[in-house]
């Protein structure tokens, strides 16, 4: 069997607990000991599963660095082959420099295009937004951060107002007793010379 009908099997048999799973939140028939054991399965087959494709990349990996880069034979040859063969190595280091410096430029270039086109897009939607810091609050910090911003607002209110000291002949005149002695009183010359000497 293959390694790719092996994972087809694997895969196959992770769809089946999956489905399984996905039938038992349906459901709910299943007790929660059994989704428990059937998510247990899941997780241990996921784990082989990427032991087995990391192991296939290994070796697939090696299989094509052999098939592009073949052992050298240095046994038997003689000092003009083995220059042929230095020769032969440098052209391919060349192109492969080549190629590298021609894909790096493409890369540069393509980044430069997207960083004009940022530039644009952030110009259409009106100016350079600055970067704002994350804040990472509980709730019951920013509910206590808003109680005493509330509290020391009351607090600074109730401070800053004046204090206001009644004269007693205010107080004299907000309590006048009886009303008809005081008009009384006030009749005549004698109460207009008590408002003035007062």
């Amino acid at each position: 069997m293959t390694a790719s009908g092996d994972q087809n099997g694997t895969l196959r048999c992770l769809t089946h607990i999956k489905k399984d799973i996905q039938h038992c939140e349906k459901k709910t028939k299943y007790s929660a000991t059994r989704r428990l054991l059937l998510k247990q399965k899941l997780l241990k087959k996921a784990g082989v599963l990427l032991v087995q494709e990391q192991s296939n990349k290994v070796t697939e990996r090696e299989s094509t660095l052999n098939e592009r880069v073949p052992p050298l034979k240095l046994s038997g040859l003689s000092v003009q082959e083995l220059q042929e063969l230095c020769k032969e190595l440098h052209r391919k280091c060349d192109t492969v420099d080549e190629a590298r410096y021609d894909i790096e430029a493409k890369v540069l270039k393509n980044e430069k295009e997207l960083a004009d086109l940022n530039a644009k897009i952030t110009e259409l939607k009106g100016g350079k937004r600055p970067n704002l810091k994350r804040v990472k609050k509980s709730a019951d910090a920013m509910l206590g951060a808003l109680t005493e911003a509330k509290l020391s607002s009351k607090s600074d209110f109730k401070s800053n107002l004046k204090t206001v000291k009644k004269d007693k002949k205010e107080e004299e005149k907000a309590d006048p007793g009886d009303w008809r002695k005081n008009v009384e009183s006030m009749s005549g010359m004698e109460g207009r010379k008590k408002l003035f000497n007062s």
